[in-house]
């Protein structure tokens, strides 16, 4: 069915084949007091040392904008030599460089940002295929290594998506919702590849957008990919008596903008699942694809014959609101992808994906659960994460060039993770059983970072989507008893009673604790286990579980399952 309407849809997955749509309106307006802290450490072995920054500049399009005041860059000691350059992609590159390094090396950028996210009706009425490109934009066209355009598979997908099309923008979206279905969020994928993401359906930030940017390219649509970062303060959407909190890590981030004749370029982050992006993101640098973005945080070096050493790295991002204004508010449609997809209003042609009705699940009469044989081991949740991962020194890998000279780029690896015992509030984990269990342990996904505490897990029936009858209660989980490591690794939380059946069904578990433990619970963008409204908290005043957020914590269910 064509329509022509105003578009604007926040969809969220209930279970396959079920959909939630909702209109987003409204904006932000924030002022951001922005500082990044770099220190590497040579070895006596190196003998030059090259650091490059990208200047961040002011930037405006239909929904983001971002006006960039009191840049500062500083270097302790000062470089030998520092050079500033233009790329042929418009970025504004400086280039520090010591010979030798002979001691530790601190660079600090430092800057204001204010931005602005409108999401006020947007009119388009380019055509589509899109035509009357300029030569400065059709270079966004060209297929790279990582964006493999030209590939017969992704030229097959990008057409089967857009066959139907007759506006750009119903193109953009339509190949957008689908990355948004077929896409499932790792850290650690084998490739970025966009032939790769689209075979594997995984990936990070660097596999979104290559995907994205290779099934549009592939049909005329310019597209290029944005390098900045995206900062971990929370905000709200207002959804009528419930609040959807957003919230991204705070660290290196990749996105895409696309060119409208009649708009300009418009940025898109199928990954954060926004048909627009949000204003805490700080945009710094754009390209063809990530391998050409690498200029901003990439550093060089040289070393002595036979040598192996590389200098050791750590970076720190903080982020200071001196002003923040939210007014977002959703509202409930009938129609869009599986997954959760936010996007401003826009009035154009464009194709509705209709709603497919959900079939609830037969269980199995308690009669019958009762008389199983439990036997077969069980494990179930969203398991996939980086155990014991030190966020804060990791980098590379380094890579050799030709020369013999090292270079080694910025990380995407981003520390994804709410600080859950926090006073006054409590998080909540929903997981949904396909068949009965018997129950031994629920697993949560920590770091301790100090100071001494318990932690328990309380179990509950589902009600409505939300935490509902209290089931039981885990033991007690002794703090003082875990030794301090980087990174995260599973808690296991043990329900000591060995004949605690679970029927089929949706429940919950919500992390209690006591003392003055400071704990942080990993998650995964998006929902890639459960349903939309799978991840609450509430605050102290609270009557119900009203709030839920937009990832899904990484939890794990062992137990015995029926023969």
């Amino acid at each position: 069915m064509k329509v022509i309407i105003f578009l604007c849809v926040l969809i969220f997955s209930v279970s396959p084949g079920y959909t939630e749509n909702y209109l987003l309106n409204g904006g932000q307006e924030s002022k951001i007091n922005y500082r990044l802290v770099q220190e590497i450490q040579p070895s006596s072995n190196i003998r030059k040392l090259v650091l490059n920054y990208v200047v961040p500049v002011s930037f405006n399009s239909p929904t983001y904008n971002q006006n960039i005041t009191d840049l500062d860059l500083r270097f302790h000691p000062e470089p030998a030599k520092k050079t500033e350059k233009t790329d042929k992609r418009g970025n504004k590159v400086i280039e520090a460089t010591w010979m030798p390094p002979l001691k530790d090396i601190k660079a600090t950028v430092s800057l204001t940002a204010k931005n602005n996210v409108d999401l006020k009706t947007i009119n388009t009425t380019t055509p589509f295929p899109v035509k009357n490109i300029t030569d400065k934009v059709k270079v966004y066209l060209k297929p790279t290594k990582q964006v493999s355009s030209a590939n017969i598979e992704i030229i097959k997908k990008a057409r089967e998506l857009t066959v139907s099309s007759k506006t750009e923008f119903d193109a953009v979206q339509k190949i957008l919702t689908w990355v948004v279905d077929h896409m499932h969020y790792v850290l650690r994928p084998k490739s970025y590849n966009s032939l790769y993401s689209l075979k594997s359906g995984k990936g990070n930030c660097q596999n979104y957008s290559h995907l994205s940017a290779a099934l549009m390219r592939s049909v005329g649509i310019p597209v290029r990919i944005v390098n900045g970062i995206t900062l971990k303060q929370p905000y709200d959407i207002k959804i009528k008596r419930s609040i959807l909190t957003m919230k991204m890590a705070q660290g290196r981030h990749s996105w895409i903008e696309v060119f409208f004749p009649d708009l300009g370029w418009v940025p898109f982050d199928a990954q954060g699942t926004e048909l627009f992006v949000s204003n805490r993101f700080i945009r710094v640098e754009v390209g063809l694809d990530n391998n050409e973005t690498e200029q901003d945080g990439l550093m060089r070096w040289t070393r002595l014959k036979g040598s192996k050493d590389k200098p050791s790295f750590g970076e720190s991002i903080s982020a200071d609101f001196m002003d923040d204004k939210v007014d977002l508010k959703a509202e409930k449609t009938k129609y869009g992808p599986r997954e959760m997809l936010l996007s401003p209003k826009v009035k154009s042609t464009f194709s509705m994906i209709p709603l497919v009705p959900h079939k609830p699940q037969k269980f199995n009469p308690q009669k019958v659960i009762k008389t199983l044989d439990y036997s077969r081991p069980f494990l179930f949740g969203n398991l996939d994460f980086p155990e014991n991962e030190d966020f804060l020194s990791t980098r590379g890998p380094a890579e050799e060039d030709a020369d013999g000279s090292m270079k080694m780029k910025k990380n995407f690896l981003v520390e994804t993770a709410e600080y859950v015992t926090t006073k006054g509030q409590q998080y909540a984990q929903t997981f949904i059983l396909n068949e009965p269990i018997k129950l031994q342990k629920i697993g949560l996904a920590l770091h301790k970072f100090g100071t001494e505490g318990q932690l328990w897990l309380e179990l509950y029936k589902d009600n409505n989507g939300k935490p509902g009858e209290h089931i039981t209660t885990s033991d007690i989980f002794l703090l003082n008893k875990v030794k301090y490591k980087p990174g995260y690794s599973w808690f296991d939380f043990s329900f000591g009673d060995s004949s605690r059946i679970l029927p089929q069904g949706r429940y919950w578990i919500a992390l209690g604790f006591t003392g003055s433990p400071i704990v942080n619970w990993f998650f995964t963008y998006g929902k890639p286990v459960g349903p939309h409204d799978g991840t609450r908290y509430k605050k102290m005043f609270d009557e119900d579980w009203g709030r839920s957020l937009s990832f899904e914590f990484n939890y794990r269910v062992k137990g015995l399952a029926a023969k």
